[in-house]
């Protein structure tokens, strides 16, 4: 009988061991599962704050996109205008005098003198060429 005592005692001790084992287990389980929530957490956190980011900076690009393509129609330069106008009434005002030299059928107008290079010839105003 004392054997069955001895094994009796020694299977409770036993026991009691599985069941200290159980208990650690299942305590080392609900760690592992809430620092996984927790981590699961803060990574959805941290997808949402990078999906909010990506927005903003794709709203910001396609912004600096339209400005720039706005800027491309937009008018040009006052000054650039103003050159443009000025160019286009002296073209306009001396080419009477060039018409028939153009269409060649006179010389060089009065007032330009004649400059020959290898590739073409290029006529240069007397006026301007003695500034």
């Amino acid at each position: 009988m004392s054997s069955y005592l001895a094994q009796e005692v020694h299977l409770a001790r036993r026991h009691e061991e599985i069941l200290s084992q159980r208990s650690e287990l299942l305590q080392q389980m609900e760690t592992y599962l809430g620092d996984k929530k927790t981590k699961k957490t803060w990574q959805t956190q941290a997808a949402d704050a990078a999906h909010k980011r990506n927005a903003a900076l794709l709203n910001d690009i396609e912004a600096a996109e339209k400005k720039l393509q706005e800027r491309v129609y937009l008018l040009p330069h006052p000054d650039t205008v103003k050159l443009e106008t000025l160019y286009w009434a002296s073209i306009k005002e001396s080419l009477p005098k060039w018409e028939q030299f153009l269409l060649g059928r006179a010389e060089v107008p009065i007032g330009f003198k004649k400059m020959k290079t290898a590739k073409q010839n290029i006529s240069y105003p007397e006026e301007d060429s003695q500034k």
